[in-house]
């Protein structure tokens, strides 16, 4: 049954706050667990549908995974060490674990069956499954969508590889693919994107060169490749953070400290856009934890102006998109944001549901091709029923947008934002924020 929800605008919202760990870091610290050998103990790890549904993958495919004094230990199976499961895989809403799943099967000589929920089932997995069809995994059917049935083998070819498009998850696929082939696989994007899975490989003992060519970044990875188990703290999800920023951000006289926030040059657009914007936002502390940048950012209410913002940024703040066009209704001016196809294959139309969401709230919003413009003025009318068509991140846009509105804002269910951050109305709250 939906589960809608309203918000309403809130004076105030102050304290000190710790979001869950990074979803995208938690996917790869499963994963990686059970390509290694020997135990890989995870600290942080996020407690949310989509990272349970890789565990549980993870297990199926033979690596003991349990629970033990807050932290999560992986018994690795070592590289090529995977089972065939006894059952379909089921990923649920997960498109991180399922794409990063076909990379991390495709060279072990099993076959496996990948499922998910009606979302996941409708998204495509095609620029995935191209590359990796290359180096020798068989597709059962020809299909691109959940749910389908592959062929790994013990026997894959290595390949240079350019994206067509700006995809961590695809550049993932083809390096974890890749430490199962002899010789070296190699990717090579145009545009940088988030960058955990090469960073946790080097962690794990995998070697790995990146550098800068001729057309782009260049990153290979060399085969028949030898992981060992690894401490792996998951620091604070700043695309979860996204959304205590941005209530601080429009409530008056807000002042939050959100703790121990992954800063990942490859993650932090969304901050960078709303520092140029006019956004009060302090760095604190900033530290290394993991492998990965942390910092605590200091967060005080602030008066926005609109700008551009262009098409490069797009890898570095993805999913941040929804939130960023409802603060730019706030702003002052029109904020044009390029290049967001990648939007339009996300859990829903990210694209068409912005839009739809910020003109129900009586915003001025437009799309032109790829791009998003927003008219702000200031200020947001709100009272509006918005649709969230099952996208976790619809939901938690526009019920921060209430908080800022002149009336109550209402999205018309919230139970999908289970996947990837139970704990969103809860934590708001113990700000101050109004939920009913």
């Amino acid at each position: 049954m939906p589960q809608p929800l309203t918000s309403s605008r809130s004076a105030r919202l102050s304290g000190r706050v710790r979001v869950p760990g990074d979803k995208s870091i938690s996917h790869r610290a499963l994963i990686l667990g059970a390509l290694a050998t020997g135990r890989t103990r995870i600290t942080g790890l996020l407690d949310a549908e989509d990272v349970t549904a890789t565990a549980k993958a993870v297990a199926a495919l033979g690596a003991e995974v349990r629970r033990c004094d807050g932290m999560v230990e992986v018994a690795g199976q070592g590289v090529g060490g995977l089972i065939a499961p006894g059952a379909p895989l089921d990923f649920g809403n997960s498109g991180t674990g399922s794409r990063l799943m076909l990379g991390a099967v495709a060279g072990n000589p099993i076959v496996v069956e990948f499922t998910g929920d009606e979302s996941l089932c409708r998204r495509p997995m095609g620029r995935v499954l191209k590359p990796l069809n290359l180096m020798g995994l068989e597709v059962d059917d020809g299909r691109a969508t959940l749910p389908l049935k592959i062929r790994g083998t013990d026997d894959l070819i290595p390949i240079d590889y350019t994206l067509p498009v700006p995809s961590a998850q695809v550049k993932s696929a083809i390096l974890l693919a890749g430490l199962h082939a002899p010789g070296k696989t190699t990717v090579i994007e145009a545009l940088p994107t988030r960058d955990h899975t090469e960073r946790m490989l080097g962690y794990f003992g995998a070697e790995l060169l990146a550098e800068e060519r001729e057309g782009g970044r260049a990153i290979t990875i060399c085969g028949d490749a030898e992981l060992h188990g690894a401490a792996i703290a998951v620091p604070g999800d700043p695309s979860s953070a996204a959304f205590l920023v941005a209530a601080a951000l429009i409530a008056e006289h807000s002042d939050v400290t959100i703790e121990g926030v992954l800063m990942n040059p490859t993650r932090s657009g969304f901050v960078e856009t709303l520092r140029e914007m006019g956004g009060s936002i302090e760095l604190l502390d900033l530290r290394h934890e993991g492998g990965e940048p942390v910092a605590d950012l200091r967060v005080r209410s602030s008066a926005l102006k609109g700008l551009r913002v262009p098409a490069e940024r797009a890898p570095s703040m993805i999913d941040e998109y929804p939130m960023l066009a409802c603060l730019a209704a706030f702003a002052e001016g029109e904020t044009r944001m390029e290049g967001l196809s990648e939007l339009k294959a996300k859990e829903s139309d990210r694209l068409a549901a912005t839009e739809a969401g910020l003109k129900a709230c009586g915003v001025e919003a437009r799309i032109e091709g790829d791009d998003l413009i927003v008219h702000g003025s200031g200020g947001v009318k709100g009272g509006a029923l918005v649709k969230t068509h099952m996208d976790h991140r619809i939901a938690m846009a526009f019920l921060t947008l209430g908080l800022g509105a002149d009336a109550p804002v209402t999205v018309d269910d919230t139970t999908m934002i289970a996947t990837s951050f139970p704990s969103f109305a809860a934590l708001m709250s113990t700000l101050g924020a109004r939920f009913s």
